[in-house]
């Protein structure tokens, strides 16, 4: 999750790198995933709620865990081929990069990827 001073300084960063989308492909799979996982977290509600031993929750964690980092390299695959690619060609690689870079120490910390 991502807090209000990440969020500033991410909405601080030049218009031109946050002008790319993600294709459509890739956000039917990463939507069509993300439901996925939602469905999984419903779960491990469910089976907190009806005291399921710990060790089965504790594997379905790991489970969501696995798939959350899936749907994190497959965004930082698409961003890094799309957004950073075209920021390349335009001549703002080093915007590019660096965001690219912070990115990828906040997925790092929080246990991603």
């Amino acid at each position: 999750m991502v807090v209000a001073d990440e969020q500033e300084s991410l909405q601080s960063l030049p218009v031109i790198l946050r002008t790319e989308g993600i294709g459509l492909r890739d956000k039917a799979d990463l939507l069509e995933r993300l439901r996925k996982i939602e469905g999984q977290v419903r779960g491990l509600q469910r089976m907190v709620e009806e005291d399921r031993y710990c060790v089965d929750i504790l594997v379905q964690l790991a489970a969501v865990r696995a798939a959350l980092n899936r749907v994190a390299f497959l965004l930082l695959e698409s961003h890094t081929r799309g957004c950073v690619a075209a920021a390349l060609r335009r001549g703002d690689g080093e915007a590019a990069v660096q965001e690219l870079l912070a990115v990828m120490d906040k997925l790092l910390k929080g246990g991603g990827l």
